[in-house]
């Protein structure tokens, strides 16, 4: 079984950026991914200084080509997994591979729950969207739609407002307050009460928003803000502490509950964009390295003592 300092779990900004860190740092690092980035879909992205607009994949393969550079190790394969063992951590791949592990960083991210609308998830990415920060500029002056999905929709199109002044929230009926209401309507938030059906697209462009009545309204863009589930089946597997609400409970530099386990970017902080997760990615290596160098510290007075005992007539 092939053995590491650190083992990567998630081959996106947080972790390619982890390794970066730790293998210049001259850690043997091993970087697993499953190549399922949540971001894939996405043409460009978008905040990032010195990389607006570069697609997503092409982040991904100039970073993995910086860490492989530097001596580091990259798989192609899901870790199906976790578990302590003497000395770390045992990691299992889908494909049998088993790797051992002193450290581990997981950042495999999160998922995003859609509502169940037809067609709704095949224009994911591409004209119905979820975060304005990241593609507002590019839908900027068009019409807008909100989806609604919860009670943070409203405030959800109150961002959105920001990028356009024609938007229209889809909410089902009797759904808004007085006050919720008079705000959407102080700032030419448009509503259109009913039940979505499904969503429109002609010539592989979305055209608009059917109603279960019958109603078409034409629309350019939809924003939806999706319910986020993180990744955290391994970390399950190996006890770090979750949440009521299903997110890894974290301490500073993305500590866990289990000692040796970090997690970065979007499995910790939903909130994290490419950006910050790099960020994260960065603080967390430099986190376990100084925890690496306090454990060689240790490993080397205890072998120094054990040799001097050795040496004693």
């Amino acid at each position: 079984m092939d053995a590491f300092d650190v083992v990567i779990i998630g081959g996106g900004a947080a972790g390619l950026s982890a390794a970066l860190v730790l293998v210049r740092a001259r850690r043997r690092i091993l970087v697993v991914d499953a190549g399922a980035p949540r971001n894939g879909p996405a043409a460009h992205m978008h905040g990032f200084l010195s990389r607006d607009g570069m697609p997503p994949r092409e982040l991904v393969a100039v970073g993995r080509a910086e860490v492989e550079a530097y001596g580091g190790t990259i798989t192609s394969s899901a870790v199906v997994g976790v578990s302590r063992i003497a000395g770390g951590f045992e990691v299992v791949t889908d494909g049998g591979e088993r790797f051992a592990a002193r450290r581990l960083l997981v950042a495999t991210g999160l998922r995003d729950e859609l509502p169940d609308i037809p067609g709704l998830r095949e224009r994911w990415a591409l004209d119905v969207l979820h975060c304005p920060y990241c593609h507002g500029w590019e839908v900027r002056d068009r019409q807008l739609g909100v989806i609604w999905n919860g009670p943070d929709t409203v405030r959800f199109a109150q961002i959105v407002r920001q990028w356009s002044n024609h938007m229209i929230l889809f909410a089902p009926a009797d759904t808004l307050a007085d006050d919720q209401r008079s705000q959407l309507a102080a700032r030419g938030i448009e509503v259109v009460e009913g039940v979505v059906a499904e969503v429109r697209v002609d010539d592989d462009q979305l055209s608009g928003v059917e109603l279960t009545d019958g109603r078409v309204v034409p629309r350019e863009a939809l924003f939806v803000p999706p319910r986020l589930v993180p990744n955290n089946d391994l970390l399950d597997q190996v006890g770090c502490a979750i949440d009521e609400h299903g997110w890894v409970v974290t301490g500073p530099f993305g500590a866990t509950s289990e000692p040796g386990v970090l997690v970065a970017g979007n499995i910790g902080n939903p909130r994290a964009q490419v950006i910050t997760a790099a960020g994260e990615g960065s603080a967390a290596a430099i986190a376990i390295n100084a925890d690496l160098v306090d454990e060689d510290v240790r490993n080397a007075v205890s072998g120094s003592a054990a040799t001097a005992t050795d040496r004693q007539p």
